[in-house]
């Protein structure tokens, strides 16, 4: 198979898979935005834990589908990278709905442990209530720094993809030089291959050419042997 027929291959099979990877997203996305309306009222915790699980696996999905565009033909890249930019922007529009059913749940918390301690008599609130807020508090302290460490660390991952990314690339360059150059060698092979065909040709020619000289020459010489044989012996 040609190098051309095996680079298109290469490529059909490889858009099959950044397919594989948007179709799983669809599925992610679509899940979430059927979700997100639901969640508008009471939400559980459960639910939310499983919101932000969908969401960094729609995360994770839109990195894969970048690491398999950068790695096809220029041409195809481009219109797959277009594709990802507006995923992207899906997914982000469903972080913000997601961050502001989040707030909003923790406002309607904070909002009704307040009345339920306006309700109780002003002067005698329990130590327990009290110790709740005061654990609600400290929860959301440590998820707002929880989340800040994730938020890094996504960060750092996504700075090490984008240099395996380049290095791709790279090795992608590479690779054509080096069969560019593979090209050029066979061709200089086959141009040496004919010059030494032709200068043997030449060679035997001229060995025939020499033969035949001799042999002009020695019967040229034998006539005159005969000539003057004849002209002695009268």
């Amino acid at each position: 198979m040609s190098e051309g027929g095996r680079e298109g291959k290469k490529g059909y099979v490889m858009s099959l898979v950044f397919e594989a990877y948007e179709r799983q997203f669809c599925e992610v996305s679509a899940n979430l935005y059927s979700k997100c309306p639901a969640a508008d009222g009471e939400l559980k915790k459960q639910s939310m834990s499983e919101m932000n699980a969908e969401l960094e696996e729609a995360e994770t999905l839109i990195k894969k589908m970048d690491l398999e565009a950068r790695t096809l033909e220029p041409d195809v890249r481009t219109t797959l990278l277009a594709k990802i930019k507006a995923h992207a922007s899906d997914l982000k529009n469903l972080k913000n709905q997601v961050k502001k059913i989040a707030s909003n749940q923790a406002h309607r918390t904070a909002r009704e442990e307040l009345l339920e301690l306006r309700m109780g008599d002003k002067l005698e609130v329990s130590a327990d209530q009290r110790g709740r807020l005061l654990m609600a508090q400290s929860s959301t302290d440590r998820l707002n720094s929880s989340t800040d460490r994730i938020r890094e660390s996504r960060k750092q991952t996504v700075e090490a993809e984008e240099l395996g990314a380049s290095i791709l690339q790279d090795l992608h360059r590479q690779r054509q030089s080096l069969l560019h150059a593979h090209g050029t060698l066979q061709g200089v092979d086959d141009s040496i291959s004919r010059s030494k065909k032709i200068l043997t040709a030449m060679a035997r020619r001229m060995d025939r050419n020499k033969w035949i000289g001799g042999l002009i020459i020695a019967a040229l010489v034998l006539t005159i042997i005969i000539i003057l044989y004849f002209k002695l012996s009268r």
